[in-house]
């Protein structure tokens, strides 16, 4: 008897929860969102929740894939020009977020994996790749744009890495996560 191959993207049960986190994403971000003030293009949200949701317990291919779809369909819901730069910033938080976690050793600690996870996807995704993207679209002085997304996604990660471990810690929700999950021992 051969071993079913896991396959998230073709699940239907997978494809649903994925749909509920890009809705999730898009709410988070466009509708919910707090703006830093000025021209900073700073603003804060918990947009990149669904994305680590779903790239930590689904996989990073399931990550990406809510990180793009939340991204475009809420800019057509909102009117923003798509930035291709800002799409594949949301697809390297998804990538990354479900990847990193599978480096770690399972003998750290929960809340240290999470943490290196949020952190290590919001540097690449958040900090460079989207920093990078706005900074071209308006013309803004990249490292000066940076050093305020820096500010504003370690405030973000701390309180998404606090948000993910309760929501970790929830009996019904684990157990709910755990059976979307191909290996539930990652966070």
């Amino acid at each position: 008897m051969s071993e079913k191959r896991f396959s998230p993207l073709k699940d239907v049960k997978v494809l649903v929860l994925l749909s509920l986190l890009s809705a999730l994403s898009i709410l988070f971000g466009k509708y919910l969102a707090f703006p830093g003030g000025g021209d900073t293009m700073i603003r804060f949200s918990f947009e990149n929740l669904p994305i680590l949701l779903a790239a930590m317990h689904v996989g990073p291919i399931a990550g990406m894939t809510v990180g793009i779809l939340a991204d475009l369909i809420g800019c057509f819901l909102v009117g923003y020009a798509i930035n291709p730069l800002i799409t594949l910033g949301a697809a390297a938080i998804g990538l990354v977020g479900g990847l990193f976690p599978r480096l770690l050793t399972k003998k750290a600690p929960r809340l240290l994996r999470i943490a290196a996870t949020v952190s290590i996807a919001h540097l690449i995704g958040s900090v460079v790749i989207k920093t990078f993207g706005l900074a071209q679209f308006y013309a803004m002085p990249f490292m000066i744009l940076m050093l305020w997304r820096l500010l504003n996604y370690t405030i973000i990660s701390a309180l998404e890495i606090t948000l993910l471990y309760l929501l970790g810690r929830n009996a019904a929700i684990a157990r709910s996560l755990r059976a979307f999950s191909r290996d539930s021992s990652l966070l």
